[in-house]
């Protein structure tokens, strides 16, 4: 059986069912006729746009749309595979504050121009609701494939990358490290990226990110009522800073697999830049690294066999330094401030599932918490045992 809060209760075995998550509200085919006369105003002919759809695999934040429009422009005609990124609705209980599609935009533009981190061709920009009821970039659609969040891949079965061999496995591990290695030789002074520095207190990057964090649980907090285990947790972030931060780099932010698509196990898009800004290298690689550990922690609970030599962190850190010549550090702190950051993620999309009638709010706002027991075993010190 399982909890409301979707975990797993001592003695369960084999894999929970796993409903369809509510994401937003918005109506298919009204969305489709505002995109078509959106598309048509922006190219200057009448266009169509059509097989409007959704992707479910993935993500719990920013709508994803995805559709095929025609048209013609400058007497050539388009017939297009593209992906609208959509800031969701308000009263559909967003899981941040704000969706700064300007920042996702120009962040994809810029890396796709200085790097060879892959990602998709950004085409249009509307930051206004005018169009269309809210602020969206589009995208070109890049095929490929996707470790699903729903079942998540480790939880067996036979998913494409469940199933692959261990090599292909580690392929695919090392071959995402090296995205982050290549993002994080962009140059964090560089005025270009100016747009990503967080209007927070702070001395340091480190110091505003966390701050912009606390920001976040804030507003999360105001709607949904305060967590005792993450307030207690930004405290034990407080007593245990790392000594030295090293120098910022620009940080993709939610740099798990599941925001990647993947072709022969390599790299072909890389996706999902909302948590994007500039910190220490460390909050990428723990990011990716505690993406699967909170799987793993759901996956044992289980009963289920997971993937444990998967992801492990003294293989991405050597891979890491290998590619980069810098070692990461204080990975425990940084995994831990990752699982502070999921705790309130699930304190959103738990206020969520209330909203949309999946589940009744519980007496304790903590038991939202999906990783509940493993942040309070590493508050306590005893999770890396």
């Amino acid at each position: 059986m399982t909890t409301q809060d979707g975990g797993a209760t001592p003695g369960d075995t084999g894999p929970p069912e796993m409903p369809e998550m509510h994401r937003t509200s918005r109506d298919p085919e009204a969305l489709r006729q505002r995109l078509e006369s959106w598309l048509s105003a922006r190219v200057g002919s009448d266009a169509t746009v059509s097989d409007i759809g959704a992707t479910t695999a993935t993500g719990m934040s920013s709508e994803t749309v995805l559709l095929t429009a025609a048209w013609t422009e400058d007497d050539t005609k388009h017939d297009e595979r593209l992906v609208a990124r959509l800031a969701p609705d308000a009263a559909d209980v967003p899981v941040f504050p704000s969706y700064e599609m300007e920042t996702q935009f120009n962040i994809i533009k810029l890396v796709g121009e200085l790097t060879s981190v892959p990602v998709p061709r950004v085409r249009w920009l509307e930051t206004t609701p005018d169009a269309i009821g809210t602020p969206f970039f589009v995208m070109d659609r890049v095929d490929g494939e996707v470790p699903p969040d729903v079942m998540p891949y480790n939880f067996g079965g036979d998913n494409w990358f469940y199933t692959a061999s261990a090599e292909d496995q580690r392929r695919l591990q090392d071959n995402t490290v090296s995205v982050l290695a290549e993002l994080h030789t962009l140059d964090a002074t560089d005025e270009r990226f100016a747009f990503l520095q967080y209007d927070v207190p702070g001395d340091t990057a480190l110091r505003r990110h966390v701050a912009n964090r606390r920001a976040w649980y804030d507003y999360v907090a105001a709607s949904g009522g305060r967590s005792p285990l993450v307030e207690q947790a930004f405290d034990w972030l407080d007593e245990h800073w790392p000594s030295d931060e090293g120098d910022p780099v620009i940080s993709w932010g939610d740099s798990r697999i599941g925001n990647a698509m993947y072709r022969d196990f390599g790299p072909v898009a890389i996706l999902d830049w909302e948590m994007v800004g500039i910190g220490p290298r460390e909050l990428d690689v723990s990011w990716l690294l505690y993406g699967h550990r909170v799987f793993e922690d759901i996956a044992n609970g289980y009963g289920l066999p997971g993937m444990p030599d998967f992801l492990r962190p003294e293989d991405v850190a050597t891979t890491y330094e290998k590619l980069t010549g810098y070692a990461p550090r204080d990975l425990q702190f940084y995994m831990a401030y990752a699982a502070v950051a999921y705790a309130i993620v699930f304190l959103r999309t738990g206020a969520r599932s209330i909203h949309f009638g999946e589940r009744e709010a519980p007496d304790d706002i903590d038991e939202l918490i999906m990783n509940r027991a493993p942040l309070e075993r590493m508050l306590a010190g005893t999770y890396w045992d």
